[in-house]
């Protein structure tokens, strides 16, 4: 018989990107502590990046701060 799926509110999806994005702990790690699979957890905080872009300056694109590195 099949496993059926499992459902997440709303809230407990937040609060588990919440956990990746500002502990800096990895997916592995932090599904692994709410007992989810890596993989799903993965997966919503790449929606909540696509959805929440960072806004990005010159520096970010690497324009001048490459051509500091590299002295060109």
């Amino acid at each position: 018989m099949p496993e059926r799926r499992r459902r997440f509110s709303p809230q407990f999806k937040a609060e588990a990107v919440q956990m990746v994005l500002e502990t800096g702990r990895s997916t592995a790690e932090v599904a692994r502590d709410l007992g989810i699979h890596n993989g799903t957890l993965g997966n919503w905080v790449n929606a909540w990046r696509r959805q929440n872009p960072e806004p990005r300056s010159a520096f970010d694109a690497g324009g001048a701060r490459a051509r500091e590195r590299t002295g060109r």
